[in-house]
């Protein structure tokens, strides 16, 4: 009889966790990334590629936006707009006319169509630097 309990208490927890998981709210998962040179040569072109995805979000679409010389954030370039789950992609090939210190960040924007004109912001990511010599 006391083994017989002992499995029914444990039948029992395992189903309180199952469901206490089972309530627990979604989460949606997403992430957007940017990769540069942390260095570049004035006057030659180097690139920078943002990628990113969202389960949450019907349409993506990625941004570059930069700034440097004191200035504010500018946008240099946007990808396509994409469906969820295919991974929204953009790159910019960028020639830097002086020395100095440019940042960048990828800005990922959720759509409601591929066409829409009223887009969110969804995403940013880390900032990279890359220095001018």
């Amino acid at each position: 009889m006391t083994m017989r309990s002992g499995r029914v208490a444990v039948v029992g927890a395992l189903g309180m966790v199952s469901l206490a998981l089972s309530a627990a709210p979604a989460y949606a998962k997403g992430n957007v990334d940017i990769t540069a040179p942390r260095t570049a040569q004035a006057g030659k072109a180097f690139t920078v590629t943002a990628r990113g995805d969202d389960d949450a979000a019907r349409y993506l679409r990625v941004c570059l936006e930069g700034r440097g010389d004191g200035h504010g954030w500018r946008q240099v370039s946007c990808g396509a707009a994409v469906i969820t789950g295919s991974g929204a992609r953009d790159t910019a090939h960028i020639r830097a006319a002086h020395r100095g210190l440019l940042e960048f960040r990828a800005v990922m924007y959720s759509l409601t169509g591929p066409r829409d004109h009223h887009p969110v912001r969804w995403r940013t990511s880390r900032l990279t630097t890359v220095r001018v010599r």
